[in-house]
């Protein structure tokens, strides 16, 4: 019996998701830090520089990349769509991007681990964990 969702894409899809949303977690993390000192630079001391002008726009991408990556790793891993909302809204919390990655990433890694101890085929490929 499979300790996953029959519905689950297979392990190396699931890893190469988590990856990507691991990357994107922790840029998306440190772009909400540059944005929050942008906007008090600009709104707090009313400075004018390219900072306070174009992150704003460097951030929305970087956010969108983020939301990608989290939609990417919730359909593979069979998420619901209440937790890729959840996540998709730590986005706009301080830390809690790298709280949230931490914690999927074990999550994510205990289940593949499980599913591979499980002896599931979908897990691995020659013999080797996926």
């Amino acid at each position: 019996m499979s300790t996953h969702p029959t519905h689950m894409a297979k392990s190396k899809q699931i890893r190469s998701a988590l990856s990507a949303y691991r990357v994107m977690a922790i840029v998306a993390g440190i772009a909400l830090f540059i944005l929050i000192t942008e906007m008090v630079m600009k709104y707090g001391f009313g400075m004018d520089n390219f900072l306070t002008r174009n992150w704003s726009y460097i951030h929305g991408f970087i956010y969108m990349g983020y939301a990608a990556s989290v939609a990417n790793l919730g359909l593979k891993s069979a998420w619901g769509l209440r937790r890729i909302v959840l996540h998709l809204l730590a986005g706009f919390v301080p830390v809690l991007p790298w709280v949230a990655e931490h914690r999927v990433n074990q999550e994510t890694t205990a289940l593949l681990q499980g599913a591979h101890l499980a002896g599931d085929p979908a897990t691995a490929q020659d013999g080797q964990p996926a």
